[in-house]
């Protein structure tokens, strides 16, 4: 079995500070194979931001796919925005903008969505979906596959905007790869969708996993989240935590379960 912490959206330089030191309890608690991090470490991508987020990420003693969000590029600096847009991303967190971890189980690839010309949307490339088919394509064996992006492949309830630009081009690469899941943030709100919803590609289906923010103050109508995904094949648990602020700890909000059959994943009914 293999178990993922999910966050997102942590907006440092806007964060509630009461909650870093429970979420790292939290995740040293729960021991996982992997922390996803899908973007907007920063508010404005000042450098202050992303030291105190390279901080805190240098605090949790486990392996991580990364990937930067659209508040990771500078907003008000013309120059900085679309000359050296994600430089302070690069210096700070990392400069691998195509993170990979695989092991016997689980295969994860982060792809940058973050754009400077598209403003608070994001984009995927070719060049994005090439590299991606080259890093699944190798492996043997039956592994989950999994994609972190900041801008999702489809909105979570109760979301208005966009979904990540090209998303219909990726979607035909990630279908020929066989992703089974596909994490991201952006909206601040926690939801688990199916790609069929939006999608309709012959023989493929994937599970769409949404986190809330998990640090921020910019909470849409729900509490600080993430997501703890628990993953022993063919079946896949999706438990959302939210912050409880009387309690000073993340604490069980709900648990779906999903089973996978003949390349589709069907939700489980609880026993």
């Amino acid at each position: 079995m293999r178990t993922l912490v999910h966050i997102s959206d942590l907006h440092f330089g806007r964060i509630r500070p009461e909650i870093l030191d429970p979420l790292l309890g939290f995740i040293r608690e729960i021991q996982p194979t992997l922390v996803a991090v899908s973007g907007d470490l920063t508010q404005r991508a000042r450098t202050h931001e992303f030291v105190a987020a390279r901080e805190f990420l240098q605090k949790i003693p486990y392996p991580q796919i990364v990937v930067p969000g659209n508040h990771d590029v500078p907003l008000h600096n013309p120059i900085a925005r679309f000359v050296r847009k994600l430089d302070r991303y690069r210096q700070y967190i990392s400069d691998d903008l195509q993170p990979f971890f695989a092991d016997e189980e689980i295969a994860v690839v982060g792809v940058n969505t973050a754009r400077a010309f598209t403003w608070k949307d994001g984009r995927i490339n070719r060049r994005q979906l090439a590299a991606l088919r080259a890093s699944f394509e190798p492996l043997d064996g039956a592994r989950i596959k999994i994609v972190v992006t900041h801008h999702p492949f489809d909105l979570p309830a109760g979301a208005e905007g966009k979904v990540v630009g090209r998303s219909r081009l990726a979607i035909k690469t990630i279908a020929d790869c066989k992703v089974d899941l596909l994490l991201a943030g952006h909206f601040h709100i926690a939801h688990t969708g199916h790609t069929t919803k939006r999608y309709q590609v012959p023989g493929y289906s994937g599970l769409i996993v949404s986190s809330g923010t998990s640090t921020s103050t910019r909470h849409r109508g729900q509490p600080n989240s993430l997501n703890v995904i628990r993953i022993d094949q063919p079946d896949v648990t999706i438990e959302r935590q939210v912050w409880h602020p009387e309690k000073g700890a993340f604490v069980v909000h709900s648990s779906e379960h999903f089973q996978q059959a003949n390349d589709e994943w069907f939700r489980r009914d609880e026993p």
